[in-house]
């Protein structure tokens, strides 16, 4: 009579008379501030996805992995810096004028207020890590310049 639901974000063990009671466990969430109310852990997005590793007062880890021949969009953030570390496949880093390409335990520094995106030229996923530091970390610190489609001319 036990119902167990199991995904990244939690795990919910209830009475199969009572698994509605999960409303408010979300209600309780949002009245506590936390983003899991809103989202999942891992996002899913045309280019791959993002997986939330862990986080702090002034630090964001995620795991996020680009399809083959994709492309994040060219994007900005006012209030948080990014490093980057390759932990499979290749990156074709765009960060404000230069092009850099890194392969595997390689990895770069991306400075506020500095334009960039992340593309896998490769044929395997590409697999990052990437540490967001700074004051202000929500996602909604980003301004979007330019966004990418599967078979959109890339710049090289």
């Amino acid at each position: 009579n036990v119902i167990v639901v199991e995904t990244k974000d939690a795990i919910l063990v209830s009475h199969k008379d009572k698994v509605q009671s999960v409303k408010d466990v979300v209600t309780f969430l949002k009245s506590c501030s936390r983003s899991e109310y809103l989202q999942h852990r891992e996002l899913y997005r045309p280019w791959g996805t993002s997986d939330a590793v862990s986080e702090g007062k002034r630090y964001h880890v995620r795991k996020v992995t680009v399809k083959p021949g994709e492309r994040t969009a060219t994007q900005i953030h006012y209030h948080r810096a990014e490093h980057w570390i390759v932990v499979t496949g290749t990156a074709k880093v765009y960060c404000g004028e230069r092009i850099q390409l890194l392969t595997e335990n390689e990895s770069t520094y991306i400075p506020v207020g500095i334009s960039h995106s992340l593309e896998n030229p490769g044929k395997i996923p590409l697999e990052i890590i990437e540490v967001r530091t700074g004051a202000y970390l929500e996602d909604d610190d980003i301004v979007r310049l330019e966004q990418y489609t599967h078979g959109s001319n890339h710049e090289s």
